[in-house]
């Protein structure tokens, strides 16, 4: 099954849960860590957005990035400074609010990095 990003580099967080499960894609959390402390998608990378122009390089460039924060606006400019660096960078839409209203799994606990 082939997965459908939609124009303007976005995709929903079905699709970016879809991706990370079958390795397809990385998800990475640019919110703060005391935002992500309170629950984060399970297997999501931290970036805070803060550290995202230093850091980019530890992100892959053999498959799509999606970013997620907390509603779309952070994750939306982290995916456009990424796609200047080159990156296949997509925003999450509706952030991890939209995640947790479709009842998404989260956790407190696992990869950070």
């Amino acid at each position: 099954m082939a997965m459908v990003f939609k124009r303007k580099h976005t995709m929903d967080v079905s699709d970016a849960l879809a991706g990370l499960s079958a390795g397809r894609l990385v998800l990475v959390d640019v919110r703060e860590g005391s935002e992500r402390a309170r629950g984060f998608a399970p297997g999501s990378r931290h970036l805070p957005l803060g550290e995202l122009e230093r850091r980019l390089g530890e992100l892959p460039s053999d498959r799509p990035v999606a970013f997620i924060c907390q509603s779309g606006r952070r994750s939306a400019m982290a995916a456009t400074a990424a796609r200047r660096a080159g990156l296949d960078a997509h925003n999450v839409t509706g952030g991890m609010n939209a995640w947790e209203r479709r009842g998404l799994d989260t956790t407190t606990t696992g990869r950070t990095r």
